[in-house]
């Protein structure tokens, strides 16, 4: 098991930066990320580029919207009153809600603008629109449990870690 391939756990460091090279995430100082190849753990257009990738590798790699996060949906953006939210509830322009969706989902909601007792709320994701800039580095690679795969996600670096 030498390369990164369908069923496989690989394990990187990263670090996402924006268009204007802000940092958005990383694991510099921490853990190395793991996750299960082909189970779309992570987004889709990073994944595809890491297939074949060995230990040691270090690559540089675009994300476009469409691989990533998505593009920006209008529809998924709305004004709602302040009354909908919980009394105590912390409504300000960052925070996020879980809510329910028609179909009785849970889906996360950001709140980008609150203004006249109107609260405007998003369900695209934060970096939905953004191209995605991933340094990454493949620090490890290693056979998934049978847990693992029936379940769909690493259970840690070593395969032996709960998930809660």
């Amino acid at each position: 098991m030498d390369t990164i391939a369908d069923g496989v756990v690989a394990i990187i460091h990263y670090t996402l930066t924006n268009d204007q090279g802000e940092v958005l995430d990383s694991s510099d100082g921490g853990d190395p990320l793991p996750y299960l190849h082909g189970a779309n753990n992570i987004v889709p257009g990073l994944e595809k580029e890491l297939a074949g990738l060995k230990i040691g590798d270090s690559k540089n790699i675009d994300v476009a919207p469409e691989e990533g996060y998505g593009v920006v949906n209008p529809a998924m953006i709305q004004a709602v009153p302040r009354e909908q939210f919980p009394p105590d509830a912390d409504v300000e322009p960052g925070v996020q809600f879980m809510m329910q969706s028609q179909d009785g989902q849970s889906m996360p909601i950001w709140v980008t603008k609150v203004e006249d007792g109107m609260v405007t709320i998003d369900a695209n994701h934060p970096l939905a629109g953004e191209t995605l800039h991933f340094a990454i580095e493949v620090a490890g690679i290693r056979a998934a449990t049978s847990c693992e795969t029936g379940c769909g996600y690493p259970h840690g670096l070593t395969g032996t870690e709960s998930n809660n």
